[in-house]
């Protein structure tokens, strides 16, 4: 149990730091695209409103701080023209402020532009822009290639640091967990040493009680209150067995013996010792279970599955109730399933059902003799045989338990 909180500890931390790097990471990176875009787009505003061009100035002003007012920047960038006819068609295309791209070359991009439909964009490594009126119209194409390969530098840079810091914090989580979960698994190893401590030192008065009882209802005959006595040993008993199987569970060890036996057998057998029980109580049960049916597991575990399953279905229905046990195979999987009518059942309940001890208001009181146990056993029973146990309420009025197995 410790190891798998170690490894649910660990995940869920390296989920956190995932996730935490991959938003940072997204964020920055999306942030200098936009700037990218936003200041090529700024440009391209510019030149449309200068008629493709940049404009001549006389006197340049030092004083200036804004970007396109400085002087060398005719020379820095890198764009090229296309004018349109009113029909929409290449009229001529300026391709003066670029080497790499010819005139035909600029004729088909502003083709490419009109076909798409699209005022703005990219087109490659250029960024456009379209401006059109009555007299026709014109797209600037501006090379946006190096400020791209510095965006997509940048992205692998930053996703290289943000894996490095996750191995990083990943290989600090392994080595520390163990330190983290260190005060859990004292505190549950000294919980385990005082269960089996506790039941060996109760054992023995117990035994000592039963041995009196007998000797008085021999001399006394039959005593309701040596009964009374004789029935709280047993419970007690039965408690203390159910505490060491279940801390014994949790053990790393596997202590079940995992054969092939014939499970359909085994549920009939041990739903059908249930009967008599039923009948006393009024209340009716139904045993649905497919034949020939089998499993790799420990058949002693399973039959004591079931047994926690029919006695909980049956302590905890309602009057004149009606339980019903199903064993079925749905493709590789075997179904389990012990349903029940109840008085009242809430989803609070459902969620703690499995815990140890829990005890609901209405349903788990004192008045049916169980401790809130048995379904904390049956829970690590099915764990142990690699299923899953989950219980349902859809009306409120019921409670169906299933478990589920693998079949391989």
């Amino acid at each position: 149990m410790i190891q798998k909180l170690r490894i649910k500890f660990i995940v869920l931390a390296m989920g956190l730091v995932l996730l935490v790097l991959s938003v940072i990471m997204g964020t920055v990176n999306l942030l200098n695209y936009r700037h990218v875009v936003s200041s090529a787009d700024s440009m391209l505003e510019y030149l449309l409103s200068n008629d493709g061009t940049f404009p001549e100035k006389s006197k340049p002003d030092s004083r200036r701080f804004d970007r396109q007012d400085s002087p060398e920047l005719p020379f820095e960038t890198r764009f090229f023209t296309v004018r349109l006819n009113p029909a929409g068609e290449v009229e001529l295309a300026d391709t003066g402020k670029i080497a790499a791209v010819s005139q035909e070359d600029a004729a088909a991009y502003a083709r490419q532009v009109m076909a798409s439909g699209k005022t703005r964009g990219f087109l490659g490594d250029y960024r456009y822009a379209v401006r059109e009126n009555g007299e026709g119209g014109m797209i600037v194409f501006l090379d946006r290639g190096r400020q791209l390969g510095s965006v997509q530098h940048f992205l692998v840079i930053s996703a290289g640091i943000s894996l490095a810091g996750f191995l990083a914090v990943s290989l600090l989580l392994v080595v520390l967990s163990a330190r983290v979960v260190r005060p859990i698994a004292e505190s549950n190893e000294k919980q385990k040493q005082f269960i089996t401590n506790a039941s060996h030192d109760l054992k023995t008065p117990l035994t000592v009680i039963n041995a009196d009882v007998d000797i008085l209802q021999m001399d006394l005959a039959e005593n309701e209150w040596l009964q009374d006595i004789q029935k709280q040993t047993d419970r007690l008993a039965g408690l203390i067995q159910e505490l060491v199987f279940l801390s014994r569970m949790e053990e790393d060890e596997n202590r079940f013996q995992m054969l092939d036996f014939p499970i359909s057998d085994v549920v009939a057998e041990t739903a059908q010792s249930f009967d008599a029980p039923a009948r006393m109580q009024e209340k009716s049960l139904t045993v649905q279970v497919t034949p020939l049916l089998s499993c790799c597991g420990d058949e002693k575990a399973i039959r004591q599955l079931v047994t926690i399953l029919l006695d909980n279905a049956l302590k905890y229905s309602d009057e004149r109730g009606s339980i019903s046990v199903t064993l079925c195979r749905e493709e590789r999987f075997l179904m389990l399933t012990v349903h029940n009518t109840c008085a009242g059942m809430e989803k609070e309940d459902l969620r703690h059902l499995f815990d140890r001890f829990y005890r609901g208001d209405k349903s788990r009181n004192s008045q049916t003799g169980g401790y809130g146990i048995g379904l904390s056993i049956a829970k690590a029973i099915v764990e142990a045989h690699k299923g899953s146990i989950y219980a349902e309420s859809p009306d409120g009025r019921s409670l169906t338990v299933t478990a589920v197995f693998t079949v391989k």
